[in-house]
Formats: structure tokens, sequence, C-alpha cells
């Protein structure tokens, strides 16, 4: 099996196994990982992340190939834009 075959058939489920895997260097059953394991656990989830998830939160892989690094005032920005509601002016009541 090709490692891009391999990358795109994973499930959100088993990403999130792997992910958890690589932060923590245990599975989520407690099993510890041996360095093999996380080595190869990291770089899955690196692919993952670049080729199927296409995240561009701060500390992931972009679809280049290169960490994304995101400002303070970058995720402000982006945090405010995702989780404003409603925005009230004094004189609107």
């Amino acid at each position: 099996m090709n490692i891009d075959s391999l990358v795109n058939n994973l499930t959100p489920e088993l990403f999130e196994r792997l992910q958890y895997g690589a932060a923590t260097g245990k599975w989520p059953d407690g099993t510890i990982l041996t360095q093999e394991q996380k080595e190869q656990t990291v770089q899955l989830v690196m692919l993952y992340q670049a080729k199927v998830a296409k995240s561009n939160e701060q500390f992931t892989i972009n679809s280049e190939g290169e960490m994304v690094q995101k400002s303070k005032r970058e995720l402000q920005q982006e945090f405010k834009a995702q989780n404003e509601i409603a925005r009230f002016s004094e004189h609107d009541l």
C-alpha cells in the first residue's frame, strides 16, 4: 500500500487516535508507544494534516508541507470572527 492511499483512507476517528498517540506518547488505552511508533505516528499525523485535513490552525502542516504559524493578532481575529453572535452599541437600545 502506498503512503498516499494510506493517508487518504484514514478515518477521522483513527486520525484522532494517532494524534493523541503523537501528543502523549501512548495510545488512548494507555499502551506506551515505542520510539519507532512515535516517529511513524508523528509523520502520519503531519501527512494527514497536509494532504487531507488541510487545516490552517496554529501548529499544523499545510498542503505545501510547511508548518502553519500565526501571530497572536491573527488568532484573535479568527477567534472573534468565529465566535461572534451579535454586536450592539449602547445607542441601539
